[in-house]
């Protein structure tokens, strides 16, 4: 098997061992909230999707061993394509024909505009460019947390934030892995360990990154989002720094700018998708069984100043039927008979009793103490 073949066919399972990966996640996610929703250690799923992504990670790497950036970069994409049959397989969740529309668009387009790129001669980035390469990325990477965090209250846009920031991560670890792939052809030396530790972080940042954007909006968009946003920065940076350029002049140029164009449709009709779903969902009427609630009829709306917990529980308080089996103590209506106040000018009447309130603390018992009468009796020889 040639060298390119193995690149192709490491690819191809790379994307799939991604794809499972982004379905684990997102099952994480749903059952996720606060500040678990980045890295939920303590469940076992989370961890499986760690090693998918681990194993996606790897295979990649050998496949940039093996063949160029502009190559392995693009077969990346497929991730979406096996991610909505995975999904509608394992877990159920079938993408509607709008989703699988932006999917084959973002795939196709992606793929047109990287293969224009044309493969130039290995090539590796020097001090300086390393170094202008993670300042540039972490920038990029902590404005798009920031501009997340203050829309938070939009769970599709926040989520699409969050996964344009793990594919920009993720985008430079592989550059940043070709580099080092690159070194390790004439030797292993101690100057690429910090472009390693750049790779583990950036890495671990699109991991954890990817994993909140999954929360509040289902696969299909963030996983779209990343899927396009990984490959076109490694490919704006092959560009830029690795000196690679479109193939056939300014026929290439307009080809890939025009596959650019089918890319950002798809994406938009893969976000759009999401969007109208969610907003049916939240509109859509609850259902009620019949005979759960009874209304009476004629009961008309609800009078205004009343609570609907209260109508509620009236309804259900007029609905409540006594067993037959059960006999209810019947009760004795008797007259009370309040004694008439006793005679003589100078009696005490009862009723007159003065009551003080005993409560020594707010909120106490509440003890009526009746109070001695103080006023003096005349007594007659």
């Amino acid at each position: 098997m040639s060298a390119l073949a193995l690149s192709v066919l490491l690819s191809f399972v790379s994307a799939v061992a991604y794809a499972g990966g982004a379905i684990v996640q997102e099952q994480v996610a749903l059952s996720s909230s606060g500040a678990r929703q980045y890295a939920p250690l303590r469940r076992p799923a989370w961890w499986a999707a760690v090693a998918l992504n681990g194993l996606g990670a790897l295979l990649h790497v050998v496949a940039l061993a093996y063949g160029p950036l502009s190559l392995v970069q693009p077969l990346g994409a497929l991730t979406i394509v096996f991610a909505l049959p995975m999904a509608a397989l394992f877990v159920g969740r079938k993408a509607g024909a709008t989703a699988w529309r932006g999917a084959l668009m973002a795939t196709v387009g992606l793929a047109g505009l990287l293969a224009l790129v044309g493969a130039s001669g290995a090539q590796s980035l020097d001090g300086p460019q390393r170094v202008a390469a993670a300042v540039g990325t972490a920038a990029a990477v902590v404005t798009l947390m920031v501009a997340a965090r203050a829309v938070h209250r939009h769970p599709a846009v926040r989520s699409i934030l969050l996964a344009t920031a793990a594919g920009v991560a993720f985008g430079m670890s592989s550059v940043f892995t070709k580099t080092v792939a690159v070194d390790w052809t004439g030797g292993v030396s101690a100057g690429d360990l910090p472009s390693l530790a750049v790779i583990g972080v950036l890495a671990t940042a699109g991991m954890l990154l990817s994993q909140a954007s999954y929360r509040g909006a289902g696969l299909t968009a963030p996983l779209a989002t990343l899927t396009v946003v990984n490959p076109v920065v490694a490919a704006a940076v092959g560009i830029t720094m690795f000196e690679e350029t479109f193939r056939h002049g300014t026929t290439g140029t307009a080809l890939a700018l025009s596959c650019g164009v089918v890319a950002a449709g798809g994406l938009i009709l893969l976000t759009t998708e999401r969007l109208a779903r969610e907003g049916a969902a939240r509109t859509a009427p609850v259902p009620v069984a019949a005979g759960s609630v009874p209304v009476a009829a004629g009961s008309g709306p609800v009078p205004a100043g009343r609570e609907a917990e209260d109508v509620a529980a009236e309804l259900l308080l007029a609905q409540l039927k006594v067993p037959q089996d059960v006999t209810l103590p019947e009760v004795a209506t008797s007259s009370v008979t309040v004694p008439a106040a006793a005679a003589g000018p100078d009696a005490v009447d009862p009723t007159a009793v003065p009551v003080m309130p005993y409560a020594p603390f707010y909120g106490g018992p509440y003890v009526p103490v009746p109070m001695d009468d103080r006023h003096l009796v005349r007594v007659r020889s």
